[in-house]
């Protein structure tokens, strides 16, 4: 994994969804379908997302891609550079950098206050519970200060900021001219090209002078403290939380998504042709008088998704499940995306025509360098289609590593309980189903501490206290458990 290159950096994600309306003095209720996931998503991976139904794996995937709105953390995506695409919220936080800087601040002695206060606690309940409350303060603190860092870099340390801000708002303006200049580039006529492309030209001319400017106040901050630690947070990635809706548009080429069900997804009142080819239209792949060629890439994708050329004029009642469910794969994958969300994309598939689409995802995988978030209930379908799996239940991320070590060593409970319940034809080796007891908790009101606690045969005081943080116990291999199952015996 280490010779990847990162696509999506997930830090501490929450997607609420609050339940009923707000009345005078009652507290508003959410029900907590994602709540504080953090992961990386590597390019050209499959990562398997599993769980219990209702666990909040398909909010993640919807979260991810920005069909939901997202209640707090941060999802960079590294597709495309923060310079190539000069997002609105980039020019609003230079151009109050000053402001910025000293709410971050009030958020950082907030946090170390509250630290210093949980380090003297004597230890007990109290403390315990605490922690929940210093851990979120931190959290909060760090993602402010990766919003600012990640544009300024080391000058974070500058106590003026009204120094550096003219800078960087001069460096800004010159990329979001750029880019507007570009997107007008894309649908320009022949005749109209060279002279945007020379307006662009002479943007990029200018852009080194101001590199050279912010190079040269770094160079004066470079032996100050904190400035490698803060450079160290400078980033290219694009924050997708914060883009506006024609920002998200635009990105919207890039992360597609295969629905769960291939009847409910198509629309019934058009072709195969035309369903497919929206998106190209949409996306405005092809111009007017491209009609023939536009034809011919939709046949080109129909055949690459195993679907015959005499389909195109067929309407999605006229095929079987599986027939539909290529349809969605082709619809999806027409316009050149980079990462794709599988949401639970075979379940309703019948097992033969599982296997055919799943080697089919792979096949484009490999010939289209894509990278999916493969999401499933099934965990033998997920065990071989991905390279890495995160375990989810109640909206928590509980444990998270390559598909050969969760298979091998589960270390959450949870994890262990999973594995126990596929079925095998392998007498020798066949495990105890450990069986868990109790109901699923509501995500409404989850239970304090780890939300596992209630069914895990492990519990003792401290999880039904403090939530238990990822942690990465082995390179690559993270879990979130008080009592992590020893594995000492299994390797000797």
């Amino acid at each position: 994994m280490e010779d990847k290159k990162l696509l999506f950096r997930i830090r501490d994600l929450k997607q609420y969804f609050p339940v009923g309306k707000k009345h005078l003095g009652k507290e508003q209720k959410f029900v907590r379908a994602n709540d504080g996931i953090s992961l990386d998503i590597m390019e050209g991976e499959t990562f398997g997302l599993v769980g219990e139904s209702g666990c909040g794996k398909s909010t993640f995937g919807r979260t991810l891609l920005q069909l939901y709105k997202q209640t707090g953390g941060r999802i960079i995506y590294y597709g495309r550079s923060v310079e190539e695409f000069a997002p609105e919220y980039m020019g609003k936080i230079l151009s109050n950098l000053d402001h910025q800087k000293k709410h971050c601040e009030e958020l950082r002695k907030k946090a170390a206050d509250m630290r210093e206060k949980y380090e003297g606690m004597a230890d007990g309940a109290e403390k315990n519970i605490y922690l929940n409350h210093v851990v979120e303060a931190e959290k909060e603190a760090y993602n402010k200060l990766m919003d600012i860092t990640a544009l300024i870099g080391g000058l974070y340390c500058a106590e003026d900021m009204t120094k550096i801000a003219p800078v960087f708002q001069e460096e800004y303006k010159i990329l979001s001219e750029k880019r507007a200049l570009n997107n007008k580039l894309a649908t320009a006529k022949e005749e109209d090209k060279a002279a945007l492309e020379a307006s662009i030209k002479a943007l990029e001319d200018k852009l080194p002078d101001v590199k050279k400017k912010i190079a040269a106040l770094k160079e004066e901050y470079k032996n100050h403290a904190d400035f490698a630690e803060y450079e160290s947070y400078l980033d290219t990635g694009i924050n997708l939380s914060e883009l506006n809706g024609k920002e998200m548009d635009k990105l919207r080429k890039d992360i597609q998504l295969i629905f769960q069900d291939p009847y409910s997804s198509l629309n019934p009142r058009m072709t195969v042709g035309q369903i497919i080819g929206e998106g190209l239209k949409a996306h405005k792949m092809f111009k007017k008088g491209e009609e023939e060629q536009m034809q011919e890439y939709i046949l080109k994708t129909m055949e690459d998704c195993g679907l015959a050329p005499y389909f195109i004029h067929r309407y999605p009642h006229q095929f079987s499940g599986g027939q539909r469910q290529r349809i969605g794969i082709a619809r999806s994958l027409a316009v050149k995306p980079k990462f794709v969300v599988c949401d639970e994309a075979v379940s309703a598939l019948d097992v033969s025509i599982q296997s055919q689409i799943i080697n089919l995802l792979l096949d484009l995988k490999e010939e289209n360098n894509l990278t999916y978030l493969f999401i499933s209930h099934d965990l033998s379908v997920v065990k071989y289609i991905s390279d890495r799996i995160g375990v989810m239940y109640l909206g928590t991320m509980m444990e998270l590593g390559t598909t050969e070590e969760i298979f091998a060593h589960p270390t959450h409970p949870y994890t262990e309980a999973l594995l126990s319940a596929i079925p095998t034809t392998d007498v020798e080796h066949k495990k105890e189903a450990i069986i868990l007891e109790g109901d699923i908790p509501s995500p409404i009101n989850p239970p304090k501490g780890c939300k596992f606690h209630t069914r895990c045969r492990y519990c003792t005081e401290i999880c039904t206290q403090a939530v238990p943080q990822l942690e990465e116990i082995e390179p690559g291999h993270f879990v979130a458990c008080h009592h992590k199952l020893g594995r000492k015996e299994e390797k000797n």
